[in-house]
């Protein structure tokens, strides 16, 4: 019996394909609800720690509000709403834009920075759920999920 048949109690599956998808979501959620959890005590969610590091990504240049919804791994989040929680808390500057008034600029402060390094040093050290595999097993690793993502945006 794998792994997963053992955590969800499902003894088997209609195919490879389907157990693969079951495998593939039951990791995802795994990975996330553990980050989330990591996250609590700095009092943001996932969405706000994908922004700040799409920000941070982008430290030199400015961002705009649909530069980040492009980027955000969790493509259902609100964007504003999300910006302005970040901005309410101190981690980002935002000021409207000289060229264009219905744009706003958004970038990460020292704050921001901040939090994210600390944040960085406590999920990389708690939480390595790839940390099993060899450096070989990664590559063949991101090709397959590249395989996949490649039909999903197509």
């Amino acid at each position: 019996m794998g792994a997963i048949e053992r955590l969800i109690g499902q003894k088997q599956f209609a195919s490879e394909h389907h157990k693969a998808l079951i495998s593939i979501i039951y990791c995802a959620n795994s990975i996330n609800a553990h980050n989330a959890e990591l996250l609590k005590p700095y009092d943001i969610t996932l969405q706000q720690y994908n922004a700040l590091r799409i920000l941070r990504g982008n430290k030199d240049n400015i961002s705009t509000v649909l530069y980040i919804k492009e980027r955000l791994l969790d493509k259902n989040s609100d964007t504003s709403r999300l910006i302005d929680r970040m901005l309410k808390s101190g981690y980002i500057d935002r000021k409207v834009c000289s060229k264009d008034r219905r744009s706003v600029d958004i970038r990460i402060n020292q704050k921001g920075l901040k939090l994210l390094d600390d944040i960085d040093h406590v999920i990389k050290k708690e939480f390595a759920p790839l940390g099993s595999l060899t450096n070989e097993e990664l590559t063949e690793f991101n090709k397959l999920m590249d395989k996949i993502l490649s039909t999903i945006e197509s």
